[in-house]
């Protein structure tokens, strides 16, 4: 599974660098489905970066990976 997301996360990056922003894989709980990731760059701080990483990044990753069920960004876990 992580190979998957890995995968995902190489045709998603290219999107997000164009606008000055750029993403890390940090975990992938195969048991739960979760991938943990974290938005750098320009995403740090923008007001759209839990659309992207929901309406975007999350979509994309559930489509093309089996068995993903959430995408969360751990630097908004550190924040709450």
């Amino acid at each position: 599974m992580r190979d998957k997301v890995e995968a995902t996360i190489e045709v998603i990056r290219p999107a997000l660098q164009a606008d000055g922003g750029d993403i890390v894989l940090h975990k992938v709980h195969e048991d739960t489905g979760l991938v943990e990731v974290e938005l750098t760059g320009a995403c740090v701080g923008c007001p759209s970066s839990t659309q992207t990483l929901k309406a975007g990044v999350e979509r994309i990753m559930r489509d093309r990976v089996d068995g993903v069920t959430e995408v969360v960004n751990i630097a908004e876990k550190v924040l709450a």
